[in-house]
């Protein structure tokens, strides 16, 4: 199955765009995306925290993924 990934901030200069497309097995998990994604992109591990949301709502690692789900990366935010 494919899964899309949208990047904001830090994350979105780590991938080289703003979007990719990602194929995962069908029982996916958010915990093994984040594992997936920091193998292919290591500067995601530079990271403090690192937020997942699938369709636009907040979830944990154990959480699974579906085909064509919408995987956006929440880098920290920083600011004052």
């Amino acid at each position: 199955m494919e899964i899309t990934i949208l990047a904001f901030g830090i994350a979105k200069d780590i991938l080289g765009g703003r979007q990719i497309k990602l194929p995962v097995d069908e029982s996916a998990t958010v915990g093994f995306i984040k594992t997936l994604l920091t193998e292919q992109y290591p500067d995601f591990a530079k990271l403090n925290s690192l937020k997942l949301a699938v369709n636009q709502n907040y979830v944990d690692d154990e959480a699974t993924v579906k085909d064509r789900d919408e995987i956006a990366i929440i880098p920290p935010v920083s600011g004052g």
